[in-house]
């Protein structure tokens, strides 16, 4: 720590409120969701719902990314080495690497939500069905984990921080 200009060092004091545990059975039906949509699709709407899927899953990751970025920007937030991209699960996506403000996530996430939809949305004018349905399904199933930890924290005052682990979303004021 970098002492300050009276000799003292700065300590940042903070006081677990709520932890939201990830289980084990959540983040297996996490993975089976996807699989579930997959089959539907195939059943109800055509047999190239697997390519779909697997062009749709990149295109919304890159989609989620522009728009976090984005609103980040926008409300002046600094985002270096605080924000990365994370591929383990329950977190996959563009994701705070520390503690981060509870507003400031709620705020990106609820942007991520509806601009993503409305994104997913647009494509049915140009795109067969099945596309848009796996943009959404990919959108929803990328974000179903935080949208969760939001609601989890709904009654929480919006100035606490939270920090992401592999296992849970923990709640934290100062």
């Amino acid at each position: 720590m970098e002492p300050n200009s009276k000799g003292a060092a700065t300590f940042y004091q903070y006081k677990l409120i709520r932890k939201i545990n990830i289980t084990a059975p959540l983040v297996r039906t996490y993975m089976a969701l996807p699989l579930v949509c997959l089959v539907l699709e195939s059943i109800f709407l055509s047999w190239f719902s697997i390519l779909y899927m697997i062009i749709a899953a990149p295109v919304m990751l890159w989609i989620q990314y522009v728009i976090s970025r984005s609103v980040l920007l926008i409300t002046g937030h600094p985002i270096a080495k605080r924000w990365r991209w994370s591929l383990r699960l329950p977190w996959p996506g563009y994701m705070p690497d520390q503690y981060i403000n509870y507003g400031i996530f709620r705020t990106v996430q609820l942007h991520n939500l509806w601009i993503g939809l409305c994104i997913a949305a647009l494509f049915i004018v140009w795109a067969p069905p099945a596309f848009t349905a796996s943009l959404a399904v990919c959108h929803l199933w990328l974000l179903l984990p935080r949208l969760y930890t939001l609601v989890r924290l709904k009654r929480t005052a919006r100035d606490g921080m939270l920090k992401f682990n592999a296992a849970d979303a923990s709640y934290y004021t100062q």
